[in-house]
């Protein structure tokens, strides 16, 4: 079983910075790429962007692109989101999550096999 926790959310103001983490730990983990998520209100879940875990290569929604950096460090299985200048259409439960096969599809949330809990975050005007 592969555990993914997630830290990091928040409520921030409107044009803020904020990073969330997700460590993954568990015996059957297979360490092709992560991606983070995230579902707004009344919303689909949408992905927002990924990294692989060899060579970090990273992939980004439009929306979090130049706004949002993800970054891996290979030692403590752990991904990160950073977010700058957020805007309020940014709030949403923000999920990581991990697959089982690789796939160099890594928009779709059906590839992804193992979820965190999720961390709000809200960005108010």
């Amino acid at each position: 079983q592969v555990q993914l926790v997630e830290s990091g959310g928040g409520l921030v103001q409107a044009g803020d910075s904020l990073g969330l983490s997700c460590a993954a730990s568990g015996r059957t983990f297979s360490r092709h790429f992560m991606g983070w998520f995230r579902q707004a209100p009344g919303k689909e879940r949408e992905f927002v962007a990924a990294i692989r875990w060899s060579g970090g290569s990273t992939y980004y929604a439009d929306s979090a692109k130049g706004r949002f950096t993800i970054s891996r460090d290979n030692a403590k299985n752990t991904v990160y989101l950073q977010m700058n200048s957020l805007k309020p259409e940014d709030t949403a439960v923000y999920y990581c999550a991990a697959p089982i096969r690789d796939t160099y599809s890594y928009t779709s949330r059906y590839n992804y096999n193992y979820w965190g809990q999720g961390t709000q975050v809200t960005v108010s005007s």
